[in-house]
């Protein structure tokens, strides 16, 4: 597990150091939150915090965070399979008969989730039996952008914790060391051009989540032109979902920039060409269209639906 520092989120952290010290914690906490948000980083000190034998908790030094630091702990089990486009009941299965085992050498018994919005509801019923009466050493963190997509009995057992934005006076200092050495103001435009949250904001400076046709996309947006916007989207239908929905997130930070240029900021040129020839509600009826794109290709639904809604609708 790479070297994180979670910046922000003040009130929970504060939160969660209260909880920690007093010994009293959750058995199943919700982390929300939109991609690059710092979810797997809380996660990371989360576990540390668990497992923690020093002080203050997490001290970052004893054996049980230095192993979770490293991504070797035994008692820290990542519930996932990339390949699979879903978490599948069989995977719960093995976790339920692996709960009632006790801790090879830790404190507690992690079960981290990265993408529990993508649990079937089968798997979330099988969960959900689970999270009533765990063993004591066990806890879920439960990782989602979309917590909707849980069922209500799952998120009323579970403890919230919600993901805020980083203020760029707190980010400035990491962006710089992590940004390539950008100046100022292109750190400030790209901050705010990702709503705030470090990992959009790095992915944005370090060109990771680039869209391919994203001249051609504020051209044909800025002239209202439904041809050259059919053609970027029947282009985006064929992409793989990974990278679809990474443009889909690169679009949606785009109409946020160009709203904001409206209303009195600096931004890219991109964002500005969209404010001058746009209306607010215009950007702000887009920014939602694309929100709504990106949870659908989070809970798996087809490109072709998504891309063509997106095609008829901006």
């Amino acid at each position: 597990m790479e070297d994180r520092v979670l910046l922000g989120n003040e009130e929970l952290k504060k939160r969660l150091s209260m909880s920690f010290r007093s010994g009293k914690q959750s058995h199943c906490y919700l982390i929300c939150g939109p991609e690059g948000s710092g979810k797997r980083t809380l996660a990371a000190y989360m576990s540390q915090a668990l497992q923690c034998e020093g002080q203050p908790v997490p001290c970052g030094q004893c054996d049980g965070c230095r192993k979770v630091k490293g991504g070797v702990h035994p008692d820290v089990i990542v519930v996932d399979d990339s390949e699979k486009k879903s978490v599948q009941v069989a995977q719960i299965r093995q976790v339920q008969e692996d709960a009632f085992i006790r801790p090879n050498e830790g404190k507690k018994k992690i079960y981290l989730i990265p993408r529990a919005h993508l649990l079937t509801e089968q798997a979330q019923n099988a969960l959900l039996k689970l999270i009533e009466e765990p063993p004591h050493y066990a806890v879920f963190l439960l990782l989602t952008a979309n917590a909707e997509k849980l069922l209500p009995t799952v998120r009323s057992r579970s403890v919230e914790l919600r993901m805020e934005p980083v203020p760029f006076e707190a980010a400035a200092v990491w962006l710089q060391a992590n940004a390539g050495g950008a100046d100022l103001q292109t750190l400030r435009a790209a901050h705010l051009r990702c709503g705030g949250f470090l990992g959009q904001t790095l992915q944005y400076l370090t060109g990771e989540d680039a869209f391919p046709l994203m001249a051609d996309f504020v051209r044909a947006y800025a002239d209202n032109d439904r041809y050259g916007i059919t053609a970027v989207f029947a282009f985006m239908e064929k992409l793989p979902r990974d990278k679809l929905l990474k443009s889909l997130t690169a679009l949606k930070r785009l109409m946020t920039e160009a709203l904001a240029v409206r209303a009195g900021t600096v931004g890219s040129a991109d964002a500005m060409a969209l404010a001058r020839r746009r209306t607010a509600p215009e950007l702000a009826d887009a920014a939602k269209a694309l929100q709504t794109a990106m949870d659908r290709c989070a809970a798996n639904i087809g490109a072709g639906h998504i891309c063509g809604l997106l095609a008829a609708t901006l």
